[in-house]
């Protein structure tokens, strides 16, 4: 399947939103590398799937926890009230998106150098079970 241009856009605005996340973390919270981490994210997450599928996907009723826990950080955030709004915002991310951790890693375990670094005796174990796939190493 290949991507299309908004698509590849997109990817680029969610990597650097991840990106200006850690270095606004890096910083020690830095408020306003906080936000355009979160809002390159969303931005971002929007044009690789969609508007409609953005708000199906935020709206589900199982997920309504991690969406309050995660746009109630991102308005921490926004009002600076960084190290408060990144905890909310982290459970939230992490019920929302937390089912796609072993998908992430299958494929990063795809990547020459990342792969091997991730397939070794220990590393492996505990990727294993932050991602919550029952792999056996073999």
């Amino acid at each position: 399947m290949f991507l299309t241009d908004l698509q590849k856009i997109g990817v680029g605005l969610t990597t650097f939103g991840g990106l200006f996340s850690l270095l606004g973390v890096m910083l020690f919270f830095d408020a306003s590398l906080l936000a355009l981490g979160n809002v390159l994210f969303l931005s971002g997450l929007t044009l690789i799937i969609g508007i409609q599928k953005t708000v199906v996907f935020f709206t589900r009723p199982y997920k309504l926890r991690g969406t309050l826990c995660f746009i109630g950080g991102i308005l921490l955030v926004f009002l600076k009230r960084t190290f408060i709004g990144f905890i909310l915002e982290s459970i939230g991310f992490l019920n929302l998106f937390g089912s796609f951790f072993p998908v992430i890693l299958n494929f990063l375990r795809q990547i020459p150098f990342i792969g091997g670094f991730l397939n070794l005796p220990y590393i492996s174990t505990i990727a294993n079970k932050l991602a919550g796939s029952r792999q056996s190493p073999v």
